[in-house]
């Protein structure tokens, strides 16, 4: 099993947050390295507090490592125009020297929504956009010239120039939804994410994601499968157990997720205990 950690842009400084990136850079047990992409704290912090862009800090992040692979575990589609969002994709890819891999997700923040005038929309609404969002920009980061003409998105001989340097940069989508994600993960996805790290619910969706591949007459084993669970200072044998576990029950990449006021000691504490 492989390894990566993430880093939430919430409770703590950007010297912090670029210490922690720097010395994963050189730890060669972690292989990716993921910030989020909200505006406001997200559980269990106060909405109140500060939180750093994910998109720009990723942009600095990725300039000052050299060895991980980067991303943003997720990108709402609904904060960004999908033709805007394959742009800045591509743009990161080389400036990291192709080590991106895009996160894509279709949103489920209310708060943030309300609060800058986004319409988040209904659960179908919000899955329908998410499905036409990936067909943009698999088609943008592919093909020379895009044209679509969706419900919620329209596009007259769109380019994305320049492309990136991987020909079929990684796309990961995250969640579990059975009726909706897990379809368009075997549709569009390279890498499939689940949030909870509960070995016995992720089996489970890992088989009904081999049914919808099944269904399009997709090999589950192209998609890469990675679940975040968060780290324990305080417990670290607890997380060492879970990571076992989950290593048993063949799951490919487990993402370290920091306390938000991490520090390069707690990476390396991560480090030492799933070493």
């Amino acid at each position: 099993m492989r390894y990566g950690f993430k880093t939430a842009p919430q409770q703590t400084t950007w010297p912090a947050m670029l210490d922690v990136w720097r010395a994963g850079d050189d730890i060669d047990i972690f292989e990716s390295a993921w910030t989020f992409d909200h505006f406001y704290p997200i559980w269990p912090a106060d909405p109140h507090d500060a939180c750093f862009e994910g998109w720009t800090t990723l942009t600095a992040l990725a300039q000052a490592t050299s060895r991980l692979r980067v991303g943003v575990m997720v990108s709402g589609v609904v904060y960004r125009h999908p033709a805007v969002l394959a742009n800045m994709a591509a743009t990161v890819d080389i400036i990291s020297g192709g080590r991106l891999e895009l996160g894509l997700g279709a949103a489920w923040n209310q708060m943030e929504c309300d609060a800058y005038g986004i319409e988040l929309g209904s659960v179908t609404e919000r899955f329908d956009r998410f499905e036409e969002a990936c067909t943009v920009i698999s088609s943008l980061l592919e093909n020379e010239t895009t044209t679509f003409d969706g419900t919620y998105y329209k596009l007259t001989a769109a380019r994305c120039e320049p492309k990136p340097v991987q020909a079929d940069l990684p796309i990961c989508i995250g969640g579990g939804g059975e009726k909706r994600t897990l379809p368009l993960v075997a549709r569009y996805a390279d890498h499939w994410n689940f949030l909870a790290d509960d070995v016995d619910m992720w089996s489970h969706k890992r088989d009904v994601l081999a049914r919808c591949c099944a269904d399009i007459g997709r090999d589950p084993a192209e998609i890469h499968m990675s679940i975040q669970a968060k780290f324990d200072r305080d417990d670290p044998a607890a997380f060492a157990e879970k990571a076992a576990a989950l290593a048993e029950a063949g799951l490919d990449e487990l993402i370290v997720y920091l306390p938000p006021d991490h520090g390069p000691a707690d990476l390396e504490l991560a480090a030492g205990t799933v070493r």
